[in-house]
């Protein structure tokens, strides 16, 4: 049986591969990072010990206190599990947020990357354990040519960006130093109904949901142009483990090859939820109205613009396809949307019969 290591478990792409990997008959150990509050909820399915017990099975996942900023605790784990495969996510992964905390933002990100590899080289097993390094589409930031490529030239506009460059490069220097077997994944923007809150994707769909049954009144967004490449993570986190299991350590981008605006995401979404958008204006004055009682339902708030803005960002997924054989459509931009706006209705309705109660 093959045991993975991930971190940042508790996070969208740490609880898709997790049931993935457990799928595949993994035994999977995660990274908890200690909070007051539970941050457990996309993976208490998987590790609750009523669930398990009334399920007569195993333990399904194991859980570690550590940080991405404590290499103490990463070497302590890292030789208590010996893991075969080590998957890295564990990030301060909000581009906005990275202008507020780019120190912070540094340290997990950049050098806790730095450290989760000196870990395994410290403890000797560069060549039993192989290490996925989850890498971004912001690498490319101002980009360079269309579409996004392995070798288009990197152009960070974010603490963020620049963060995950480092953590890229330290990657591919140890690879290329010490014949570990790391890689990296540039995965361009990939959602699911398990997507934080304040991300554009998840803020737009729980809008819609919450408008439509009359529990809010107004969405308010940045940049409305911006062209973005969305996948669904469900699907990106096979490619991970394709990645991992090729047989040379190689990087490569993780994409649909589809670019769309936000404006396209939100009219989508929107339509999802029962209500038909109008776009009127432009510019910061650009306004979402509801065609069937012309209440504004959409604004611009330059709040949300970010001190440097990324415009377009596509992917090319042809290494991916090819070499991998991973398939960057099997859910589409359109059923993406559906699936986010869906689970938000219910989760909406729920908190409205709670509310009740």
């Amino acid at each position: 049986m093959k045991i993975a290591l991930i971190s940042g478990i508790t996070g969208q792409d740490g609880s898709f591969l997790a049931e993935f990997l457990l799928q595949k008959g993994y035994e999977v150990h995660g990274i908890l990072r200690r909070s007051s509050s539970f941050n457990t909820g996309r993976i208490e399915h998987l590790y609750f010990d009523e669930w398990v017990r009334d399920m007569k099975q195993k333990r399904t996942i194991n859980l570690h206190y550590g940080d991405m900023t404590d290499s103490s605790s990463l070497i302590r784990i890292i030789q208590q599990v010996k893991p075969d495969e080590i998957y890295n996510l564990a990030a301060q992964s909000h581009v906005m947020v990275s202008f507020d905390v780019p120190e912070y933002t540094a340290e997990t990100d950049a050098i806790g990357t730095l450290r989760m590899l000196e870990a395994v080289r410290i403890l000797g097993l560069e060549k039993k354990t192989r290490i996925y390094q989850a890498s971004t589409s912001e690498l490319y930031g101002k980009v360079q040519e269309v579409p996004q490529s392995e070798t288009t030239p990197f152009y960070p506009r974010s603490p963020y960006g620049v963060a995950k460059q480092y953590g890229f490069w330290i990657t591919k220097n140890y690879r290329e130093s010490y014949g570990m077997f790391a890689v990296n994944g540039i995965l361009f923007n990939h959602e699911s109904e398990r997507r934080g809150e304040t991300f554009v994707t998840r803020k737009i769909t729980l809008a819609a949901a919450r408008i439509r049954h009359g529990e809010q009144d107004k969405l308010y967004l940045g940049n409305l142009s911006a062209l973005r490449d969305w996948g669904y993570a469900k699907d990106y986190v096979e490619c991970m483990w394709l990645m991992l299991q090729h047989h040379t350590p190689e990087d490569f981008v993780i994409a649909t090859g589809e670019m769309h605006t936000v404006r396209e995401f939100c009219t989508l979404a929107f339509a999802e939820a029962g209500i038909n958008l109008r776009w009127e204006g432009e510019g910061i004055d650009e306004k979402g109205i509801d065609t069937a009682t012309g209440k504004v339902l959409v604004e611009i708030d330059p709040k949300y613009f970010r001190p440097s803005e990324v415009e377009e960002l596509l992917g090319d997924p042809t290494k991916a396809k090819t070499l991998l054989g991973w398939n960057p459509c099997a859910t589409s931009f359109e059923e993406l949307v559906r699936i986010m706006v869906r689970h938000d209705m219910e989760k909406v309705k729920r908190m409205m019969i709670n509310k009740q109660d």
